[in-house]
């Protein structure tokens, strides 16, 4: 089955933009657009919609406030466009569950790859720009979150809620370098170990942290305390 994809931008020519390049693409349908965010949850709450490409800011019901109702719902994987004009928008962003970021000027293919990782349950960390939004993320959201033992560490730093069954050594490395922005294929290689087993622990620290995806457990380990903060 194509993987179904919604566009939201307030501007038409972005939207057309996106809609033709996606249009040569045998895997991908694009099911509808919409101007701005309440139409975009009315759009996707009547036609089944895998992943909303959603700008930020729109007129009306904004980027954010539509990524918390379509997550919330469960309707959709939500992929940001951004042109990182407002980093405040894309914090708010992350934090109302949305998978990933994409710049508006990014290449054909990084779109396609891009939805199509997202639709497999993956999340768009590209080390050059999700590591340091997340990190700033979660430096200026910690203070809100309960205090309870972080995972795996003996630290008296208590930022985050326990996993539900405890990480093993291997786990909380793979964690760790899933933080860095390394994708599996560079974990496998700095831990020495083959591809689909970084893929089995990944998927093992997902459920056991209760994370949706990468972007999730990147959160969490910057909120542990797993991952240095950069200082830029």
């Amino acid at each position: 089955m194509a993987i179904r994809v919604a566009l939201v931008d307030d501007q038409a020519l972005v939207r057309s933009g996106f809609a033709m390049v996606l249009s040569v693409e045998e895997d991908v349908e694009v099911i509808g657009q919409a101007a701005d965010g309440a139409a975009a949850v009315d759009l996707v709450r009547s036609v089944p919609t895998d992943v909303v490409l959603m700008d930020v800011q729109m007129p009306g019901t904004d980027g954010i406030e539509a990524t918390r109702q379509i997550v919330a719902e469960d309707l959709a994987r939500v992929i940001i466009l951004t042109t990182f004009d407002r980093e405040d928008y894309l914090f708010a962003a992350l934090e109302a569950g949305a998978s990933g970021f994409l710049l508006k000027n990014a290449d054909p293919d990084e779109l396609v790859a891009a939805i199509r990782a997202v639709s497999g349950g993956h999340a768009l960390l590209a080390p050059e720009m999700t590591v340091k939004v997340i990190s700033r993320l979660v430096s200026g959201s910690a203070a809100r979150i309960e205090s309870t033992p972080a995972p795996g560490m003996d630290r008296t730093t208590r930022t985050v809620n326990e996993p539900f069954e405890p990480l093993t050594p291997r786990e909380l490395d793979v964690l760790v370098l899933v933080a860095e922005g390394m994708s599996n294929a560079e974990i496998a290689g700095e831990l020495f170990v083959g591809e689909s087993t970084v893929k089995t622990h990944v998927s093992h620290v997902l459920a056991k942290i209760g994370a949706r995806d990468r972007v999730q457990a990147v959160v969490y380990a910057h909120r542990a305390g797993l991952v240095a903060r950069p200082t830029a």
